[in-house]
């Protein structure tokens, strides 16, 4: 599966901002998605998961403020970015796997090439 992320931008502290993957070439629906992140000089991190039934999952760090959602019928999934923080200005990454362990990024086996998101304080 081809994934294409966007909406991402600059925005300042306590804003918001909506991320979108669309993807192509097989049905989203066969595929766990997920969220990465990965800010200058540091490792790539988990963000947000929804499983294949729907099911969501979010690091520590977004809880109550980030949302994930699928739409199948869109072949396309959003993370909503409220409450936007300095701390969260990174690429953001939507990848697709098909394994059941969702916050691992080496488990996912698409990516999308990723969406520059900066807040300013």
């Amino acid at each position: 599966v081809q994934l294409q992320a966007s909406g991402g931008g600059l925005v300042q502290a306590g804003g918001s901002l909506r991320l979108a993957c669309a993807a192509s070439g097989r049905t989203l629906r066969s595929y766990h998605m997920g969220w990465f992140r990965q800010a200058p000089g540091k490792e790539r991190e988990f963000v947000a998961a929804v499983s294949r039934s729907f099911s969501t999952y979010y690091a520590d760090s977004v809880k109550g403020r980030f949302a994930i959602s699928r739409d199948n019928a869109k072949n396309t999934v959003y993370l909503e970015m409220n409450s936007l923080k300095p701390e969260d200005t990174a690429v953001y990454y939507c990848a697709a796997s098909t394994n059941v362990v969702l916050t691992t990024s080496r488990l996912y086996s698409s990516w999308g090439q990723g969406t520059q998101v900066t807040v300013s304080s």
